[in-house]
């Protein structure tokens, strides 16, 4: 069932097709039609209409991957050209710290949130090591295919990659505040450090 989650999956061929036959090839597709769902969700792209997430869906191409498997390697710069949203199962996100040999988990992702995002856009060296807690059903948004959807439909691909940013600057912001927290809890135990021990 998974190979044909969405519909006939003309993402996968050789030879684009046109946005219309990409959408006819999903319609009646309840895989496509909860991957759209979820592509909009509060964990997601909220600012996609239905019917845009649809268009973005058709450009997609379904992925299994099994427990266990880490399929985003911290610090790879050969496999940046996809993101990834998951339909069913969980991934735990990982890091390794300087100066440390074990990773850290990050976070635990379940249905209805991206991963790679980043890497879609920029090509940039991955950030994090993405590993599946439980078999992961998916469906994935490559560079190639993104670049047929900025062709084809430029008005959603643009709107696709400002809620991309948006996500992205949330993330910043999040980072942001937690490097401040960072800080000022550094200088407070630093002042306590430097106090004169009373005799």
């Amino acid at each position: 069932m998974f190979k044909t989650l969405f519909g006939r999956n003309p993402a996968s061929s050789s030879n684009s097709p046109a946005p219309d036959t990409r959408l006819r090839a999903i319609a009646g597709s309840a895989s496509a039609g909860k991957a759209a769902t979820m592509l909009i969700g509060p964990a997601a792209l909220m600012q996609l209409s239905h019917d845009e997430a649809r268009v973005v869906v058709s450009y997609m191409r379904p992925h299994r991957i099994a427990q266990g498997t880490t399929f985003i390697h911290e610090g790879d710069v050969d496999r940046t050209d996809f993101m990834l949203l998951i339909l069913d199962g969980e991934v735990t996100v990982e890091t390794i710290v300087v100066s440390r040999s074990e990773p850290i988990t990050l976070t635990v992702l379940g249905p209805g949130r991206l991963i790679g995002e980043m890497g879609l856009l920029d090509g940039e060296p991955r950030s994090a090591s993405c590993t599946a807690t439980t078999d992961v059903h998916g469906a994935i948004l490559s560079r190639e295919a993104l670049g047929k959807l900025l062709d084809d439909e430029p008005r959603t691909a643009a709107k696709l990659m400002m809620a991309i940013s948006l996500r992205i600057a949330v993330r910043l912001r999040e980072s942001t505040d937690k490097l401040k927290m960072y800080t000022q809890l550094t200088q407070a135990m630093q002042q306590e450090i430097n106090q004169p021990t009373v005799q």
